[in-house]
């Protein structure tokens, strides 16, 4: 039976590097490997992009599968901006079996596409599967509480209130307003404010001052929560990674 698992979180931006300036898709797969997740909840993914593949002879995608390798056995990917030149989303990347999957489109305005990726997951031994949703809410106040809001009635309307819960992704929250909205509605718990008292600064990645990124949980003991930072971490993405241990009630 499966007790514990290692959740984390990481918007990989399109897999490029601070100011666009240069391919990190390789780097992030060798660092996302270190972290030794059993689920990993990831944001701005290129699902395709025919205008990169012509320029960075390294370029892969979609950019999920490539990440999921031999490591992650299961996957799924929510396309959420479409473009001429392709598309980008959410994913969720998953050692143990994803039963069922669907995106929900809750964009609030036709300029930012945004979605909510919710997959069922089979945990050898739990009694109730496993609910995981990964978000990127928009850059608007008033768009993320939209959002909020429709994440919170998809949850009370799709998940059992027994089963367990995983939200997480970049939440662009950086005022702190929406933790309380999700603990009244959701009854759940964000990982660094049940550990430290207050969600981790994750951005810019290089020195993180703001909260936009959280996971939050629900039928699920916290035991530890790491922000992901140092020199290997801060030359990849313009937000740090997050990773939450946790255990079954």
């Amino acid at each position: 039976m499966i007790d514990t698992l290692r959740i984390a979180t990481y918007n990989i931006h399109k897999g490029f590097s601070n100011f666009n300036r240069r391919m990190i898709l390789h780097d992030v797969r060798e660092r996302l490997r270190t972290l030794d997740a059993d689920l990993i909840f990831l944001q701005e993914v290129q699902g395709s992009n025919e205008t990169q593949g012509l320029n960075h002879t390294l370029w892969t995608a979609p950019q999920h599968e490539f990440l999921a390798d031999s490591v992650w056995s299961d996957f799924a990917y929510g396309k959420n901006s479409v473009y001429e030149e392709g598309h980008h989303g959410n994913a969720i990347l998953s050692r143990y079996p994803i039963v069922s999957w669907e995106n929900e489109d809750v964009s609030a305005h036709p300029l930012e596409r945004r979605g909510l990726l919710h997959c069922e997951l089979d945990v050898p031994g739990w009694d109730e599967r496993l609910h995981c949703v990964c978000v990127h809410l928009g850059l608007f106040s008033r768009w993320r509480l939209q959002q909020s809001r429709a994440l919170c009635d998809r949850i009370d309307r799709m998940v059992p209130r027994s089963a367990p819960l995983v939200i997480a992704g970049d939440f662009n929250d950086w005022r702190e307003r929406l933790s309380r909205l999700l603990r009244d509605r959701l009854d759940v718990h964000e990982v660094f404010e049940s550990t430290r008292g207050r969600p981790a600064r994750s951005f810019p990645a290089g020195l993180p001052l703001l909260s936009l990124d959280r996971i939050y949980v629900r039928g699920l003991r916290v035991k530890s929560a790491r922000l992901m930072h140092g020199k290997a971490w801060s030359k990849l993405s313009d937000h740090a990674a997050l990773s939450a241990h946790v255990s079954r009630r």
